[in-house]
């Protein structure tokens, strides 16, 4: 309160043109304040705007990552899918494969109904195989240019030679339905 009232009477001991120059010299310093306030909070809402763009940039790099990926598998189906002829099926993949077991057979059972696509599938016994011989079967029939799922696998050692399996698979071959079927 002193300061105030000491402030009073010097600024009215001052001639008029004197407290003019001091007004303006004061409007002008607070002129400048709301400037520079402005001009800071439109400085703080650009950086916030850009951290949000970059955090978006940051996650559609990241987007665009996970879609190429998706879209070599997406691709690579489809050409195993145009490999598919219709007169395929698992048995005659599981004979193109080469691999063969002191007994094999090979029963067609029903496959999955899947929306644009036709599962044939078929349950695969094949005896006395070796452990690398099983492991390339599965291998081919996953990785082959036919699209084949395996469903199901189950490994038997022989109880008559342990270094041989018995192996029991559910394989289905996957090929596009026909527009005329369903």
């Amino acid at each position: 309160m002193k300061y105030m009232h000491l402030l009073m009477e010097t600024m009215q001991s001052m001639d008029e043109k004197t407290r003019l120059r001091w007004g303006m010299a004061l409007a002008a310093v607070l002129i400048l304040a709301v400037i520079l306030s402005t001009i800071n909070g439109r400085i703080t809402r650009l950086e916030k705007k850009r951290a949000a763009r970059e955090a978006d940039i940051t996650e559609m790099l990241t987007l665009k990552a996970r879609f190429m990926e998706a879209n070599i598998g997406a691709q690579k189906l489809s050409n195993r899918l145009a490999a598919t002829r219709p007169d395929d099926s698992p048995a005659k993949i599981v004979e193109e494969i080469g691999i063969k077991g002191k007994n094999t057979q090979i029963k067609p059972v029903k496959g999955e109904d899947r929306p644009g696509f036709v599962e044939d599938a078929a349950e695969v016994k094949m005896e006395g195989l070796s452990a690398n011989d099983a492991v390339n079967l599965i291998y081919k029939l996953e990785k082959g240019a036919k699209p084949v799922v395996v469903k199901k696998a189950l490994l038997k050692t022989r109880f008559d030679d342990p270094s041989r399996l018995d192996l029991t698979l559910t394989v289905a071959l996957i090929k596009a339905s026909q527009q005329g079927t369903r």
